[in-house]
């Protein structure tokens, strides 16, 4: 069968779901699945009718919805051993579904048949071919998911390609090759591929990876190479154990680097955003050393890389970041040039002559050679930026500040804070405020807070929505300094700032003041 473009197969809210950590709602489910459909996936499959509960409720509802680009999949399994299909209970579940296109799983290794499914191997082949057949006739289209075919293939390649064959026979469309160890490499995967598209012209190949070798990516490349027509995987890679092939990846790599139709130019340009948004809704930290969407993948950090990309974009970026909209900057640190500098002062819309970037970068330096760390902490560069100009003031000061716990005997601890600030509004008001928290830092933010939002009345909306602390190596035992990152929120950005003393009071408070400030600066 000719192949005319690649398929993309996501199986984020099936595969990806069986990660450890994640578990998704109703809702998330149904969330990702239209964000998914936005932006050109060939199909979803959304998870396993009959298995539980909740994915029985999400077909029902996701069939109540209209989706422009996917189609949805049901994924389930042949029918048991020594059973006709219409007798199979997980078969009925996937037809309950109501599906025009399900998924069907069968074991493609004759050991795994023998020793794991306890099945005769032509038992195997009945329950394949049957099963297929079976769905067909009611209506749906069928693929097939071969699973443990490329081990299957290197310990007995004449019956890993019967099972293929039993699916062929009993109607699949598409045949899906899994790598489902994930222990295959590039070189085997691309010659299995080949000779099976070779020798199989009657229906569309697919690959299905795993990452337990960090291949799985480069393997379905590999197979899109030799002849696969589909490729399945996971947004941002999720999955058992290492995962599953990271679609954040695939789909890049296919359409721009190898040049395939697989994806609309619009849907890439959101990639970035699709892969923030679901590990937002599967409550994980987005990673930052992700290739392609992650908060690094074009950021330069050496002199000379930020020089040249200051001449050249693109001279350290190996593709253009905004066709997955991500976007290039730069980080400055005591590792920096000047013109790390400038163009990060670009990017937040400062203007610096080269005297005054020589300055900031020159604090950056001090700063970390005492344990600050401006790499993460935006706000406080930019800041530290900003009141290097003539003539900037800050909007307070923190002049005095008192912060206590106190607890007696079996009862539960009191924490208060007093602070003492000079409001920077031409009159020079001196405020004066306490406040007892939940701990000493929570009265430290109420405090400041008391005593800043009658002056400015945005600081209501901003929130404080992660506190970090780290210990520096060094100094020996609470000698230590220790560094604080605060990320702050209004509803409308995030950032982050930073603090750092053999103090954690006095880190804090750092920390503190320059997110407070930083909102205030936002809304004048």
């Amino acid at each position: 069968m000719e192949r005319t473009r690649i398929e993309i197969y996501d199986t984020t809210l099936r595969d990806g779901a069986q990660q450890p950590g994640i578990s998704f709602s109703l809702h998330d489910k149904l969330a990702i699945m239209e964000r998914l459909d936005r932006i050109g996936v060939d199909y979803i499959e959304l998870g396993w009718p009959g298995s539980n509960e909740k994915d029985d409720l999400v077909f029902k509802e996701a069939n109540n919805i209209s989706l422009q680009n996917a189609k949805i999949v049901a994924f389930g399994m042949t029918c048991a051993k020594g059973k006709k299909p219409e007798e199979d209970k997980s078969l009925k579940s996937l037809l309950d579904a109501k599906t025009e296109l399900v998924t069907i799983v069968g074991k493609a290794s004759r050991y795994q048949v023998e020793n794991i499914l306890g099945v005769t191997a032509s038992e195997n082949l009945r329950m394949i071919e049957q099963s297929c057949r079976f769905l067909i006739i009611q209506g749906c289209q069928v693929f097939f998911d071969a699973e443990h075919f490329f081990d299957g293939y290197s310990q007995d390649r004449d019956y890993a390609l019967k099972c293929l064959e039993a699916a062929v026979t009993g109607g699949a469309s598409r045949v899906i090759l899994c790598d489902t160890n994930g222990g295959s490499l590039s070189w085997a995967i691309g010659s299995v591929v080949a000779r099976v598209v070779e020798n199989r012209r009657d229906v569309l190949i697919g690959i299905h990876a795993h990452n337990d070798g960090e291949m799985a990516v480069a393997n379905s490349l590999a197979a899109v190479e030799n002849g696969a027509y589909q490729v399945q995987g996971t947004i941002n890679g999720y999955g058992e154990r290492c995962g599953n092939a990271n679609l954040c990846s695939v789909v890049p790599a296919l359409r721009v680097k190898m040049g395939l139709d697989c994806f609309p130019d619009e849907g890439m340009a959101q990639l970035t955003e699709v892969a923030r948004f679901t590990a937002e809704v599967a409550n994980l930290p987005h990673n930052p050393l992700q290739p392609y969407v992650g908060k690094n993948a074009f950021m330069h950090k050496g002199g000379l890389h930020a020089n040249a990309v200051l001449k050249d974009r693109n001279s350290y970026n190996h593709i253009d970041p905004e066709k997955v909209g991500n976007a290039s900057s730069v980080v400055v640190s005591e590792l920096s040039g000047k013109s790390n500098v400038m163009m990060k002062a670009k990017e937040f819309g400062v203007t610096l002559t080269q005297r005054q970037a020589k300055k900031v970068l020159a604090q950056v330096e001090a700063l970390e050679n005492h344990g600050f760390q401006l790499e993460g902490a935006d706000a406080s560069l930019k800041l530290i930026m900003l009141r290097t100009k003539r003539g900037y003031n800050s909007p307070f000061e923190v002049f005095y500040r008192s912060v206590g716990s106190e607890k007696f005997g079996k009862k539960s601890s009191s924490d208060s804070a007093i602070v003492k600030l000079r409001i920077n509004n031409g009159k020079n008001d001196i405020v004066h405020h306490v406040a007892d928290g939940n701990g000493p830092i929570n009265a430290l933010d109420k405090a400041l807070r008391k005593a800043l939002v009658p002056h400015f009345p945005n600081l209501e909306k901003t929130q404080l929505v992660d506190y970090k602390v780290r210990v520096l190596p060094g100094k020996k035992g609470t000698a230590k300094v220790v560094r604080v990152l605060i990320d702050f929120f209004d509803g409308q950005e995030e950032w982050t700032t930073v603090g750092c003393s053999t103090d954690l009071i006095e880190a804090s408070t750092q920390a503190l003041s320059d997110g407070l400030e930083y909102a205030i600066l936002k809304a004048h």
